[in-house]
Parts: C-alpha cells; structure tokens; sequence
C-alpha cells in the first residue's frame, strides 16, 4: 500500500469490533498511538462490523470473538471474508481474544481469519501481527501457534456439527432425552450420534467422551 501524495507507504486502515465499551476504547486509544494504523471505525456487534466494513473499506479488520447479542466473531470473519470468494474485496481479519482453545483456534481460521491474537500479547505485537495481516501474512500468538502445530503432529477427531453440538449438551449433564428436546431431533438420532462420537474419541461412556473432549479442548 502507498500513500497517494507519494511520502511512503500509506497507513493501514483498521475497524475494531469488541463488544465491551472499555476494551474498545483502550484497543483505540492504543492504536492512535500505533505507527502507520490508522483507526478507520468501530463496531460493537457482528452486524455493525458487517456494515461499516461494506462502507469504510478497511484493510484490517481486528475482531472479537464473543460479541454478545447477534452473530458472533466466527461467522462475522465467515461473512466479511465471503466478499473476496463473491469477486469483490474483503478485509483481513486478525482475531484478538482472550479464548485460546482448540476448538475456538480451529472455528476461526477455518472461517477465514489471517491470523489469531491473545489480547495479553504486548503493544508491540499487536501492531506488527496487524501490518503482517494487511498482506495477508499468517500472525498467530505464541501459544496460539503452539497448540496449531501441535494438532498437526496430533490431529484431533474430526467431528460433524451435530456431535459438537451433542457433545457440548452432554457435558452439561442432559440425558438423551433431554439432548434430542434441545436439538430438536430423536433419541434414536442422539443415540447414532453418540455411538460415532465414542468410536472417534475411542471411549465407551458418556462421562469417558466429556473427559476426553475437555482433555482435547473439543468444547468451546
């Protein structure tokens, strides 16, 4: 990117979406302080960020993950990267959290996110982890990258929605019943669900299949 007037590379454009007032205002705060990041906007919701991402063009787009009320950060970074795949132009997301599990990892960059920041990482890398997201460079936290390699060498089972989704009713304590009322399907289907969940986690209890999941960080 150059600056039009010609003095240099031009700033990179960034939109902030955080849904707590004070981290957002501490995240602009220290951006304005950031050499070459201009603060384009800011949102407070997944839609917000969807709409003045359409209008202000930012290059970077530095997203939250849980955003309250609304679509989370995971599908706002799945909608605002479709842009580019429908020929326009999307932003780069960079993610910045405080959630640093697999499955959390894994939902975020498989939607589409450049790269995946701890918010306890320092100034000084937040800023470079954003100019390496403007060109498109992978920029992952320390121990983001850790667990990312180390489910290469290890992978995890690979489950389907539904047996995330059955997974994650059955670490609270529901009965089949109560899952198949949850979800809206049949015992019978939370029954085959739950028989292909034990033979990829190679377990057969329930309690054995949420020891494992938490083990393997597989819960959100």
């Amino acid at each position: 990117m150059t600056d039009p007037a010609g003095s240099g590379p031009a700033p990179v454009r960034i939109l902030v979406c955080d849904d707590h007032v004070v981290v957002r205002a501490g995240l602009l705060a220290l951006l304005d302080s950031a050499p070459g990041i201009e603060v384009a906007g800011e949102a407070g919701t997944g839609e917000e960020a969807l709409a003045l991402a359409a209008r202000l063009a930012p290059d970077v787009v530095l997203m939250d993950l849980q955003l309250g009320e609304g679509i989370d950060g995971v599908e706002t970074t799945r909608r605002l990267t479709q842009a580019e795949e429908a020929g326009g132009t999307a932003p780069h997301v960079l993610v910045l959290t405080t959630y640093d599990t697999d499955a959390d990892i894994t939902r975020a960059i498989e939607a589409g996110a450049t790269g995946y920041l701890l918010k306890a990482e320092r100034p000084e890398e937040l800023f470079a982890a954003i100019h390496a997201a403007a060109e498109g460079r992978t920029a992952l936290s320390g121990p983001v990258a850790s667990r990312v390699m180390a489910n290469m060498r290890s992978p995890r089972p690979s489950l389907t929605d539904r047996e995330r989704d059955i997974l994650a009713q059955l670490a609270t304590g529901l009965g089949n019943r109560e899952i198949a009322r949850a979800l809206f399907i049949s015992e019978a289907t939370v029954k085959t669900h739950l028989r292909r969940i034990y033979d990829k986690l190679g377990v057969d209890t329930r309690a054995g299949a949420v020891a494992v999941a938490k083990e393997r960080r597989l819960l959100p």
